[in-house]
């Protein structure tokens, strides 16, 4: 009878370093060896912590209420590459939502999270933000390597290009709203002060943007945090004073007891259901009323 390892918030914590910060992969695995008591203990833990591509996707990708696609668009010198995902049906046309990847990049699960937007009467397309680098590679190590290396201010531009794209694309309603995961939510941030016709944001457990910039932002933001993710919560009081005094309408919640990437339901570990549903509901709330055409 096999015993599922007992997972600690310090071995979270040395991941949350591993993949955000400065801890090299062999650093994180002797840190978890040790915090795990032995390397053989450490090599099972580690996919519990970790993403993995494995687990099921909660929205079939052949779902026939949905209609998905691939398609490529140009935004200056990139030839962006993104999953669509529409309604089969329905008369339309639909509110459009960009789907922002975390630092892993374009992945199955961020797919699946474009088709469960898809299914509460959104066009989402998830643009894959390495499109410039050749694609998204499978290896999330490599992903993470990439992202990092990306010229920010050229990041905001493709996102500013892709929101223009799916504004404009057949069955919408003009109206564009981005949700984003981790490194995505910061780009959520970023995306709202840079763009003026920008209707709604929902960043999950991302990056603030400087304090003085909040004046530049129009669209209303919707932002979800974990409670146990101090990294990212210590700019939480700066930037709702900022909102604040700015006038941007916003909400945010605090989901205490989870971790980072506590929406993400391939990392076992972090993944908080309860959590996740609640945040999800939220999110499709407020975007129905941010993005209706009326």
């Amino acid at each position: 009878m096999s015993v599922t390892p007992k997972i600690t918030q310090a071995m979270i914590d040395a991941y949350d370093e591993y993949t955000h910060l400065t801890l090299d992969r062999r650093g994180f695995m002797a840190r978890l060896t040790g915090l795990a008591g032995s390397a053989a203990a450490a090599s099972a833990i580690l996919p519990l912590i970790a993403a993995s591509p494995a687990r099921a996707a909660l929205v079939d990708p052949q779902d026939p209420r949905l209609s998905t696609l691939w398609a490529k668009f140009p935004v200056g010198d990139t030839e962006m590459r993104a999953y669509v995902a529409k309604p089969a049906e329905g008369e339309g046309p639909f509110p459009g939502v960009l789907v922002i990847h975390e630092n892993r990049g374009l992945n199955g699960h961020i797919q699946d999270v474009a088709r469960r937007l898809a299914l509460e009467g959104f066009i989402a397309a998830a643009p894959d933000f390495l499109s410039s680098e050749g694609g998204t590679p499978p290896d999330d190590d490599a992903a993470r390597e990439l992202i990092g290396a990306l010229d920010a201010e050229h990041t905001i531009a493709e996102a500013v290009g892709s929101r223009e794209w799916l504004a404009a694309l057949p069955g919408s309603n003009g109206r564009v709203g981005a949700v984003g995961f981790c490194w995505g939510g910061g780009l959520v941030n970023s995306l709202a002060v840079a763009d003026p016709d920008l209707a709604a944001g929902v960043a999950y457990y991302g990056r603030q943007p400087d304090a003085e910039d909040a004046p530049k932002i129009k669209a209303a933001l919707l932002l979800h945090y974990a409670g146990l993710d101090e990294r990212i919560n210590a700019g939480i009081d700066a930037y709702r004073a900022a909102l604040e005094a700015a006038g941007v309408p916003h909400e945010i919640y605090v989901y205490e007891g989870v971790n980072h990437a506590f929406n993400n339901d391939t990392s076992a570990a972090r993944y908080d259901k309860p959590a996740a549903d609640l945040a999800f509901q939220r999110t499709v709330a407020f975007l129905r009323e941010r993005l209706s055409a009326g």
